[in-house]
């Protein structure tokens, strides 16, 4: 089998059927049609074998990941996801690695709507980057700038699970049955909030996805604000898999420090906690948790029943 028909027999029909592809999979380029006073979103990430998801991973799970990562970007910034590009590069031709790849890839494009519109293949050392194009009616996007000295700070779902399910799959982390399947799921196949981060425009002052840790990437936004915040240790949410398998102190810093959450963090004025409120409590709603709140300086605080905590740094892939 060659590249071209490789590209005809898994990827030229991948995803959501849209009528605003004007032109997909097979040419130089793809041909979209952004709707009026829409703007339009790009995000992209690279995943490499070894780096981002061990040697032997599930070839239909690295495909849904590889997808999820870009569509966390979108929900981070209240965009409807619409299309996506691939650039897949193989050491070989695996028809049954293919296979499974485009299954879990597929899943994730059909379920929030996303059309496969082009990307590229080649060969070489296992690694794929995704791009993904979404929209947002003009000027409503979110952003890291924007929290406010007295804003509170939230975070969706149960931060650390999915970096406890990579030490359990790498050995760093020792567990069995329904938790270690849990947390392994978490790693495995992470949600987007796509639909979360959309309700969330216009109520949320900032927000990012978490995918350093949460400590970093609530930095990350602190830093784009030109504020400080401050988590309070006690008010994080460990999940019961989580604190089962690694006790309170580990636990907290799996939440604090692990990475590929894909969960939101984000910031409300006080004001805007009732609105919040009543988001939270519709059907299909993720958990939210307030954690703390944003202060006037510089860096992220965290602080526990007998003061100040360690601040893990997150996730860098070029720090020594």
């Amino acid at each position: 089998m060659g590249e071209f028909e490789l590209i005809e027999r898994y990827f030229a029909a991948v995803g959501a059927t849209r009528s605003d592809v004007v032109l997909g999979v097979g040419d130089d380029a793809a041909v979209l049609s952004v709707p009026a006073g829409e703007e339009l979103v790009a995000c992209t990430d690279t995943l490499v074998a070894g780096r981002h998801f061990p040697d032997g991973f599930e070839a239909a799970d690295i495909g849904w990941r590889s997808l999820a990562v870009n569509l966390s970007d979108l929900a981070a910034m209240g965009a409807a996801p619409a299309w996506a590009l691939l650039a897949l590069t193989l050491p070989a031709l695996d028809e049954d690695w293919l296979e499974g790849f485009v299954t879990g890839f597929a899943a994730l494009a059909n379920a929030h709507g996303v059309a496969l519109v082009g990307g590229d293949t080649t060969r070489g050392p296992l690694c794929m980057t995704v791009q993904a194009l979404g929209t947002v009616p003009r000027g409503t996007a979110l952003r890291r700038r924007g929290a406010r000295a007295g804003d509170l700070v939230y975070v969706t779902g149960w931060p650390g699970d999915a970096a406890a399910g990579l030490a359990l799959l790498t050995g760093r982390l020792s567990g069995s049955g329904a938790n270690r399947g849990a947390l392994e799921a978490k790693f495995r196949r992470p949600e987007p909030r796509v639909a979360f981060g959309i309700r969330l425009r216009g109520i949320a002052s900032a927000c990012i996805d978490v995918s350093d840790g949460l400590a970093a990437d609530l930095g990350h936004l602190a830093a784009a604000s030109g504020v400080g915040a401050v988590v309070r240790a006690e008010e994080l949410p460990l999940s019961r898999a989580l604190y089962t398998l690694a006790g309170e102190a580990r636990a907290r810093d799996f939440a604090l420090g692990g990475g590929d959450d894909y969960e939101l963090v984000f910031t409300v004025p006080p004001a805007a906690r009732p609105t919040l409120a009543r988001l939270t409590a519709g059907a299909g709603a993720p958990a939210c948790h307030c954690i703390g709140e944003i202060v006037a300086g510089r860096g992220v605080r965290v602080v526990g029943e007998r003061g100040e905590l360690p601040v893990p740094r997150g996730w860098d892939h070029f720090r020594a």
